[in-house]
């Protein structure tokens, strides 16, 4: 008989046996369990140890390790399995069947642990601005030492939704455990979810760098450690700053496999551009003058040049020129050898802009305001985006932009924001994609924060920071694409007059690369990319919200139970619950993508949903009459999920699955791994 989902995420032991199990198969074995009698994959240390030798060190030994209170807690609640689920908001999604967005409203403790099946090794790059334990900032409510539920109607720390998130004042005797626990559980779930070449960016402040350095050294190892880098976050000193004004917060960046890890360098800068020149004219366009003497010497290239006015030059004192005699004849008559405006020079030798071999720019570990934004700008652009001041403290476009090519995506590549705030990250995928056609995904996760009563926000009708964030991406959507038509209209008058052959001023914004005598082709292969980025751009996100169980509470035993309860009990699914939400918490159990396209078929009457054409195949409705049976096989499914009091008795449901295996042509194997009930 096929199987019950588990509506459990994923244990963290699972995740460390099956990592054990790449590297050291021989350590992983099989048990009883006691009490089940199920058979369970364990790690035999004994065999672990030894195939370890001498590095292994047992319990009490004296090692280098960072320590705090409540650490092992932190890391016990990492590998806690939870029942909560993911239920789809279509309401407030934008672009629904289509988008491959995800934002996702709720604490992302919990948020990390559902998306361990679907999205273990699939993220290239994650990105969280987490909070800087200032005594002012939030941070959830992470203390493990006790149950959750009693710590919150002791403390009364938590808020009327139920959110996990308060204060922590310096004054706190736990002040920096608390933070280190709650940025450490989050850490450890995050890591399973990046690809082996990604990589993740943390921005922070002074508070916390040195524990995060620490922190993140033990969760992604010291070898992956890429940069520390300094943004200068503000554009202008405080003059009334006590000591030194703080102009600056760090971004630290570690790779999953450094060995897997290349980084993406940087296009040339405008400044760069700007010191190539063509004082000459030179029909191959902008040029700069270098050396053309070298160290090295070779006698052979020891020899006296004379410049065009006949003065005679020879190669400095120890040096020889780079260029044999026979080469630099060759380069002269090419005209690549520069002598001056006066033509009385040292001979040096042109290099063309357009011939340069470059693969990029070097990222440096100082992020210039002027290069990447500052927080008052970033302030602004917001508050014009939103008309409206609703958020403190937005990361500027710049600075994301910067760390998502640093990060080297591929164009599929998926995003991962976990503190998302007001989604700047979502933004900067989605104008990236615009400017060069990716289709690179982001994933938000934010708590639902409740905006301060009387705040601006709060009066606009934004009652959480997700409500902000939402807007913000559906604005954002609205100007990326103006901007594309915009960009279409200028190169459609562009296109006009150079098919009519006139002799136009370039723009340097759009045609930086084409000259007058651009050719029709060329620009209608602009036309044309504008057109294909405008197609394939994903402005739209599917909305998520973190919720409990969709089924009811099965804990207690048939004797604690009422009547009227035992007869609720025959349907497990809670009455709130749609087949969406079904359909949605059975792809995360089943590893699933949570973008992937769905459909509905009507079949009698009854909707089949059909996910990514086949993938999944699940039917919800109370009966389940042949001809659905029949309309679930033609589509081919490589594994079905049902509703377990879809069946009015066992015989039923054994029916069903043999119908499935007769039209599937499955053997009972197949059966037991394709199709399960919930």
């Amino acid at each position: 008989m096929p199987q019950r989902l588990t509506p459990l995420s994923p244990d963290g032991s699972e995740l460390t046996i099956e990592a054990l199990r790449q590297i050291a198969p021989s350590c992983i074995t099989e048990v009883k369990d006691p009490q089940s009698g199920a058979i369970r994959q364990v790690v035999d240390f004994d065999v672990l140890r030894t195939l370890l030798g001498d590095r292994s060190v047992e319990a009490g030994t004296e090692m280098y390790s960072f320590i705090w209170p409540g650490k092992q807690a932190a890391r016990r609640e990492a590998a806690t399995p939870i029942t909560d689920t993911l239920r789809p908001v279509l309401e407030e999604s934008v672009d629904w069947d289509s988008t491959e967005n995800l934002y996702i409203e709720g604490d992302n403790l919990s948020v990390l642990k559902l998306l361990q099946r679907s999205y273990v090794g699939k993220v290239k790059m994650i990105y969280i601005d987490p909070p800087y334990n200032t005594g002012n900032d939030f941070i959830y409510n992470d203390d493990y030492t006790i149950d959750r539920d009693t710590w919150a109607r002791q403390s009364g720390e938590r808020d009327e939704e139920g959110n996990q998130y308060r204060k922590n004042p310096d004054t706190n005797g736990r002040f920096h455990s608390d933070w280190c626990s709650m940025i450490y559980s989050r850490l450890l779930l995050s890591r399973s979810l990046l690809t082996d070449d990604g990589v993740i960016f943390i921005s922070i402040d002074d508070n916390e760098v040195y524990n995060l350095r620490k922190i993140c050294d033990e969760v992604f190892g010291a070898s992956n450690f890429v940069a520390q880098m300094v943004w200068e976050r503000a554009f202008a000193p405080k003059n009334d700053a006590k000591y030194v004004s703080n102009s600056h917060d760090y971004v630290l960046m570690y790779a999953k496999q450094i060995a897997n890890f290349k980084i993406g360098r940087l296009p040339r800068t405008a400044e760069a551009n700007a010191r190539y020149s063509n004082p000459d004219n030179d029909p191959r366009g902008v040029w700069q003058s270098d050396n053309l003497s070298v160290k090295t010497y070779t006698p052979e290239n020891d020899y006296v040049i004379t410049t065009p006015s006949g003065r005679r030059v020879e190669p400095p004192a120890g040096r020889c020129w780079r260029l044999s005699s026979k080469a630099f004849e060759e380069r002269l008559r090419q005209n690549r050898i520069w002598f001056g405006s006066d033509g009385n020079g040292v001979p040096r030798i042109k290099r063309f802009l357009s011939e340069l071999r470059f693969e990029g720019m070097v990222p440096t570990s100082i992020l210039f305001h002027k290069e990447v934004g500052h927080s008052q700008a970033a302030t602004q652009a917001l508050n014009k985006l939103m008309e409206g001041g609703y958020f403190d403290g937005p990361k500027p476009l710049g600075l994301l932009r910067r760390l998502l090519t640093m990060a080297n995506l591929a164009p599929d590549s998926i995003v991962l924001d976990f503190f998302s705030g007001s989604a700047t990250t979502a933004h900067a995928v989605m104008q990236l994609n615009a400017e060069d056609g990716g289709h690179r995904k982001f994933i938000c996760v934010q708590l639902a924060e409740e905006t301060p009563e009387g705040s601006e926000a709060r009066k606009a009708g934004y009652k959480t920071i997700p409500d902000i964030a939402k807007e913000r991406i559906r604005r954002a959507a609205v100007a990326i694409r103006n901007d594309l038509e915009n960009e279409k209209v200028r190169a459609q008058a562009k296109f006009a007059k150079v098919a009519m052959g006139e002799d136009v001023d370039k723009d340097p914004e759009l045609w930086s690369n084409l000259y007058d005598d651009v050719e029709r082709s060329q620009a209608q292969e602009r036309l044309d990319s504008i057109d294909k980025r405008k197609e394939s751009l994903d402005t739209g996100f599917r909305v998520f919200r973190l919720d409990s169980s969709n089924f009811i509470d099965v804990k207690r035993t048939p004797a604690e139970l009422g009547q009227g309860e035992l007869d609720l009990m025959l349907d497990n699914v809670k009455t709130d619950r749609s087949g969406l939400d079904l359909l949605y918490g059975a792809m995360l159990s089943w590893g699933l993508s949570l973008s992937l396209p769905q459909e509905v078929t009507v079949v009698d009457g009854c909707e089949i949903y059909n996910v990514d054409e086949g993938e999944l195949v699940a039917y919800f409705a109370k009966a389940i009459p042949t001809t659905v049976i029949e309309a679930i096989a033609d589509m081919q499914p490589k594994r079905v999920l049902l509703r377990d009091s879809s069946f009015a008795s066992d015989k039923e449901k054994i029916n069903t699955f043999e119908l499935l295996k007769q039209h599937l042509n499955w053997d009972d194997k197949e059966v037991l791994d394709k199709v399960r009930v919930v």
